[in-house]
Formats: C-alpha cells, structure tokens, sequence
C-alpha cells in the first residue's frame, strides 16, 4: 500500500506506531484499580502537552481513574470529538504470564492492546501526524479520555454526553472488525438486579419450614434466559449468582446480575417495562428489580451514514475499500453521542481479535492504513 505516494507526507511508519502502542500497553490498567488508570493517564497526559493541547483533567470518583480531556488550541464552533478509554478488563499480572507483550507474525499480543490502547495511541499519532507537516484540522478538535468505560462509564457518561453536544462528529477508537470494517450502528445495554428474599431453615430437620430464594431464583433465570429472541435481536444473559450461607441451610437469599442487549429504543421499553415488572413464581418468597439502560440503542442514521462515506472516500484513497458492520452487540461511549444525534463513527481502530481473552491482539498490517484513516477524518472534516 503506498501511502507515501498520498498527499499526506511524511508517511506514517507502523513501527513507530507500533512502539507507542507497546508504551501505553505495558502500563496496566483495570478498571477498578484507579492507580494503575491514572499511571496511563499521567503518560498520555504528557504526550498531548508536548503537542501544545489545551489539558483538563478531572479527579476520579467513587474508586476509579481521571477523565482526561485534550483541547487543540486553534478552531472554534463546533468541532470533531475523539473518545478512547484507558482502563482494560485484564487484571494487573497478565501482561507477566498469559499476555506477554509479543510479535507473532502479523499479530502482536498484550492486556488491552486491541479493546482499545492501539485505537486510542492511533488518534494521538493521527494528530501528530498532521501537527508534524505543519496542518491544522479545520475543525477544533477534542480528545476525551475515559477511565471506566468498561463498566458501563459510571462516572463519564455526563461528560461524555456533554462534550458531545458541543461538537459535530464523534470519532470513537473502538477496535476495528474483521477486517476493513467500521462501527456504525450498537445494540443499547440494560443491567439489572434481581435480588429473592425466602426463609432460612435447618435442610433435614426443618426443610419444610424453609423457602428457598435459590429454588425461586432458578425459575426466574428460566423466565428470563428465555426472553431470548435472536429474531428480534434481544438477548438476555444472567451471568452473575450469589446465594445461600451453607449447604445444611435453605437459602434465604439469593441475587443474581442480568446483562440485555437491545436493537432500538422501543424494544429498550418494552423489555425494561418486563423486568422492572416480574413477580415471585413460588409462594412466600419476595423479589427486587432493579436496574435499567446502561447505554441507549446506537442506530444508524442519515448523519452517520454520510460519515461514514467521506470515511470510505478517504479509504479509497489508499486503495481499500471500508465496509461498516450492520448491528454489533457490544456497546461503547459511541452508544451515548449517537443517541444525542451527533454523527458517530465507532470501531475507527486498529483490527484484531480476542478483546478480554488471553489471546487479545491486534494485526500489524492494519496499523498504518487505520492511522490513515484517522489522520485524514481530523484533517478533512469540516
């Protein structure tokens, strides 16, 4: 691919991209281990100073890290929002054991290099890139780095929401799919919490006398796994449980945490309305509900669309053509500025597999063409 033969010199060098990724990779970061964020925080931090951006960082709360915000100095109006998250679902230790930062051909493995540090670096390169040949965007530009966005961003959905507002385009730096595809549209996500209260009881002298909240609970779970129609494109997945105190005793509680994805708003109410209304199914027992959308449906829309095709244009300027995934289950900080109206482009990272597996990784050879691509959506947008 002759990327050095388009009108943006100098050329983008994947190794060089390729070792600021590995940087912002090897400083672990979970979610809930505030610390460890803010280490990666103080690092990308460092690296929009040097470029002359306006910075705004924003304590954490309630346990997790600093919001970094990352203003160009030029443009005014309404301008380009690009969203990236620094916290990952790996543990601290894995990059020592099971994802050891590595080369295998064309993948390179680490904790949280393809959901989503190589996506995040890419758009700091992508800038710098242009900053480097003397350019401005013609747009003001604002990145938003977010600490928590793999618990459902508890603590930055307002800013998120209310930096959306001020701007006309999102970029997110989620990890592209499989191959040259993009993010156009996301399934909204509920969570809730279901939570049986019975009667506590010896289990061989008294067993009558007991109610058991894990034997209502397990007829809820059936209820509720088949609320399940892939033809409507709702799932349901209980995939938390935690009940009883001994195995001599009738379980007088019992809890478990449900995960729905939705396609649109309308199945949002409708399913939120079903469980925020279940009933106990066994006598003498009492069920809690609680919960609600966790992020709103992202559906594709005629902005979104004509994003999308100054993205394919530019595309084609390499030689490749940019095809976009019809509707992916998994949500984002995307799922927020959708649903505000802005135009949102999602998935605008580096290609891989494995998000939160042992195998998680991204491709080599998609390193310079997504930086590409970035580079050119902040320069040519307008």
């Amino acid at each position: 691919m002759a990327v050095d033969k388009t009108k943006n010199e100098p050329r983008i060098d994947a190794d060089e991209v390729l070792g600021g990724i590995v940087e912002w990779v090897s400083i672990e970061s979970p979610s809930h281990d505030a610390k460890s964020v803010n280490r990666v925080v103080d690092h990308v931090e460092g690296q929009f100073r040097d470029l002359g951006l306006k910075l705004d960082r924003t304590p954490g709360v309630d346990g997790f890290g600093d919001i970094l915000e990352c203003k160009t100095p030029w443009g005014e109006g309404k301008g380009i929002l690009v969203l990236a998250h620094l916290d990952t679902v790996h543990p601290i230790g894995m990059i020592e054991k099971e994802l050891k930062v590595r080369r295998e051909g064309d993948s390179i493995f680490g904790p949280g290099i393809y959901d989503m540090k190589a996506g995040g670096y890419m758009a700091y390169y992508a800038l710098r890139h242009l900053i480097r040949q003397g350019k401005k965007t013609k747009l003001p530009v604002t990145f938003l780095f977010i600490p928590e966005e793999e618990v459902g961003s508890p603590t930055s959905r307002a800013r998120i929401e209310e930096a959306a507002r001020g701007h006309k385009y999102a970029l997110v730096m989620e990890p592209g799919r499989d191959g040259d595809k993009v993010v156009t549209s996301r399934k909204g996500v509920g969570r809730f919490t279901l939570t049986v209260r019975g009667k506590a009881a010896h289990a061989g002298v008294r067993h009558q006398d007991g109610r058991s909240a894990i034997l209502e609970m397990a007829k809820q779970i059936l209820r509720i796994e088949d609320k399940t129609d892939y033809a409507r494109g709702i799932t349901c997945n209980v995939g938390l449980i935690k009940g009883g105190s001994g195995v001599n005793v009738t379980p007088a509680e019992c809890s478990v945490e449900v995960d729905l994805r939705v396609p649109n708003m309308a199945l949002a109410e409708e399913m939120t309305h079903w469980f925020l209304g279940l009933e106990p199914i066994g006598h003498e027992v009492t069920l809690a509900v609680e919960g609600g959308m966790n992020r709103p449906p992202y559906q594709k829309d005629a902005g979104i669309a004509d994003l999308f095709g100054k993205a394919q244009a530019i595309y084609r300027e390499i030689g490749k053509e940019l095809a976009d995934v019809p509707l992916t289950g998994g949500g984002s900080d995307g799922n927020f500025t959708a649903a505000l109206g802005i135009p949102t482009l999602d998935g605008l990272g580096a290609d891989g597999k494995g998000a939160h597996a042992i195998d998680e990784q991204i491709y080599y050879s998609s390193l310079v063409p997504r930086t590409y691509l970035c580079a050119r959506l902040l320069e040519t947008l307008e």
